[in-house]
């Protein structure tokens, strides 16, 4: 079968451009016993996937120069020599970036569609959805009367978490994100509280007027000027989960640490770091809680989509740029 890719052809310095991406043209080989072909369908651009188009990453591998990316997607296996996924079956996997993909069969999970629609397993459903449930039940654990502040609130990770956190029981929860338009969206559509535009002015003082009294829970997607103005606004024992720093990733030199970060200490608070590759075993556990808001309609969550794999870098640079909201997906067919 003919393929296509997207291939890393440069590693970018500062904010990446077009010509960092390669689109080329390959053949699939046929399946070794106990491997599959999937045609992929949908997949995933997110913002981690910026670090890793450096030369070093702390956490993981980066990515190769000249190969094909790498990333979450979903689609139907099309050929199969494994008994446990049939041809037909509708299987999330880490090889996206590709219009099919050869794998072994244990690397694949074959997901129920019957309930919600195959590319919810991208979002809400994949590693998005339980990042934000891990952090808030496992790293930064939202208890009943919290103030909570989430940041890049209008994101993929970040519009679920505000959800969530209300479910564990959180009496105000604040978001922020960049503009009016997104703002406005956190009130109206995934059921903030309050929103703060960081656009509008220097985020400490929103923040200050949205939670006088404080914060107890601060979800980090941002990192610099927001993560100082949580610490700053952080209640005795309050708890901030690391989730990303966006702000920071196409920086070109090293980025200074919050000047207050000692106060931490002064108020019992915890700073914890969230990879979700630590928290995989409570996959079961949000899909089944997840699937469940999403059926009754008690979950809300938006997609932007961009079309063909051509344009998947014009998504992954959008994301970057903050044009989504919710989850910025690639359909592929």
């Amino acid at each position: 079968m003919r393929n296509r890719e997207i291939r890393l052809a440069a590693r970018p310095v500062g904010e990446p451009t077009q010509d960092v991406f390669e689109l080329a043209e390959t053949t699939v080989p046929q399946p070794a016993e106990g491997q599959i072909v999937v045609r992929n369908t949908w997949m995933s651009v997110d913002p981690y996937m910026r670090e890793w188009m450096n030369e070093e990453v702390a956490y993981a591998r980066p990515y190769e120069l000249g190969a094909p990316l790498l990333g979450s997607a979903i689609g139907e296996v099309v050929a199969s020599r494994s008994g446990s996924v049939p041809v037909g079956s509708v299987v999330t996997h880490f090889l996206g970036w590709r219009e099919y993909a050869l794998l072994d069969a244990a690397d694949a999970t074959v997901v129920d569609t019957s309930r919600v629609s195959a590319e919810t397993y991208l979002g809400p459903l994949g590693t998005t959805g339980l990042t934000a449930y891990a952090t808030l039940t496992r790293v930064s654990p939202v208890r009943e009367g919290d103030v909570v502040w989430v940041s890049a609130a209008a994101g993929a990770v970040g519009s679920i978490a505000g959800q969530i956190a209300r479910k564990l029981g959180a009496a105000k929860v604040i978001g922020s994100a960049g503009g009016p338009v997104k703002a406005k969206k956190l009130v109206t559509d995934f059921g903030f509280d309050a929103a703060l535009d960081h656009r509008a002015g220097p985020i400490a003082a929103q923040l200050a007027e949205a939670a006088p009294g404080g914060i107890d829970v601060y979800v980090d997607n941002v990192g610099g000027d927001h993560l100082r103005a949580a610490i700053g606004a952080l209640r005795d024992h309050g708890r901030i989960g690391m989730v990303g720093a966006i702000s920071s990733y196409n920086a070109t030199a090293p980025v200074p640490g919050p000047d207050n970060l000692f106060l931490l200490a002064g108020r019992n608070a915890t700073l914890g770091g969230m990879l979700v590759n630590f928290h995989l075993d409570l996959f079961p556990e949000w899909i089944e809680r997840g699937a469940g808001w999403i059926a009754d309609g008690s979950l809300h969550y938006e997609q932007t989509v961009v079309e063909g794999l051509e344009h998947a870098p014009d998504a992954f640079l959008g994301v970057l740029s903050g044009a989504n909201t919710g989850k910025m997906l690639v359909r592929l067919s």
